[in-house]
């Protein structure tokens, strides 16, 4: 069962796999699993969706259920609390929960750009960063990017004090710039863009990584008493998104009809499916990755991901908290079995250059 708002029907998509991997011996059918996405149902987290309709999970006698997320934060904590088996959960906010000591285990990193930035109005007197001294910023407490303010502020040159947060609901962050309500928002660039295009809204993006915030987006997780304990479900539950991951590289079309049909919202409103394929196609571009490209969906760089912790550690976490080790938050354990060709991935860039261009 998947909870869903209006706005759900405004995004979609991710990646799949032409044919099917060997899955891992898992005895028998599970018990419902329940798997929290990071946000709404859409393109950056689709392959939730496309691995069910491909029967990826059923394979591998996996009865899973996707469930909506209210921000990568919330979902780290939700997943640390039992309410969820496995999620889907930004790389910032994860190293955040590790530090607050929260139990949260990366398994394989999906896409390596988390987009997150500052949306604005395309005919907004705002240029640079530093213009956003002395606005109002909309933004979601709980969502991915917005712990991370505070450090794009600062390594933009950005007077902290100067600018006015106003926190809202993520099912009205869009149109409160739309309607003019704030001046810029706090924001997940594949989220968004697909949003601001549906209403016929201009716009334009500041990425965080303008400022040297650099971030890996969704990692599949769990907690470490799952891997544990049962090690070859994880294993299992990793494979299936990865290979969905894959098929939706290689046949986009196919996989938003995959989506759709698990998530008919989508297909409802009018342009929902040319939204569904821009928020594909925006979190598709941030897998064109050497860590991808050279190794295998799902691998994760871990000099890259101590980067990442230190910039948590200087600008998110608690002055109390506790640096987590890479080697106990994130493994290449089951990672890097899923491949695309040489070829495939020449194709894809090509496919996928005016969508990286979005994001600035």
């Amino acid at each position: 069962m998947v909870t869903l708002s209006r706005r759900s029907a405004l995004a979609a998509g991710t990646a799949i796999i032409a044919s099917p991997l060997a899955a891992p011996n898992v005895a028998r059918a599970q018990a419902a699993l329940r798997l929290t996405l990071p946000w709404l149902a859409q393109g950056s987290t689709a392959y939730a969706f496309i691995a069910r309709e491909m029967g990826a999970f059923s394979r591998r006698g996996l009865n899973v259920e996707v469930t909506r997320g209210f921000g990568s934060v919330a979902a780290a904590q939700a997943l640390a609390q039992g309410q969820f088996d496995y999620a889907i959960i930004g790389a910032g906010p994860m190293i955040l929960a590790a530090a607050r000591e929260l139990p949260v285990l990366g398994m394989a990193t999906v896409n390596y750009d988390m987009t997150m930035g500052i949306a604005l109005r395309a005919d907004s007197p705002i240029r640079t960063a530093k213009d956003l001294e002395g606005k109002r910023i909309g933004a979601v407490p709980t969502s991915a990017e917005f712990p991370f303010w505070p450090a794009f502020a600062r390594r933009a040159g950005i007077n902290l004090q100067s600018v006015t947060i106003q926190q809202m609901d993520n099912r009205v962050l869009e149109r409160s710039l739309i309607d003019r309500q704030v001046d810029a928002i706090t924001a997940i660039g594949s989220s968004t863009i697909p949003v601001m295009q549906a209403q016929n809204a201009a716009h334009r993006f500041i990425p965080y990584s303008s400022a040297g915030l650099n971030f890996y987006a969704n990692v599949i997780c769990t907690r470490p008493e799952v891997l544990q304990n049962r090690a070859a479900q994880a294993e299992a539950v990793t494979d299936a998104l990865l290979e969905a991951a894959a098929f939706q590289l290689r046949e986009p079309e196919r996989a938003l009809d995959m989506f759709i049909r698990q998530v008919p919202e989508i297909g409802i409103t009018s342009g929902g499916r040319e939204n569904a394929r821009l928020s594909q196609g925006l979190m598709q571009a941030t897998m064109l990755a050497p860590e991808a490209i050279q190794n295998g969906l799902g691998w994760t760089d871990m000099a890259k991901w101590n980067a990442m912790t230190d910039l948590v550690m200087e600008f998110g976490a608690p002055a109390d908290a506790k640096r987590p080790a890479t080697d106990a938050i994130i493994s290449n354990r089951f990672a890097g079995r899923i491949k695309l060709t040489e070829a495939e991935w020449a194709a894809q860039r090509t496919r996928l250059a005016p969508f990286g261009a979005m994001l600035g």
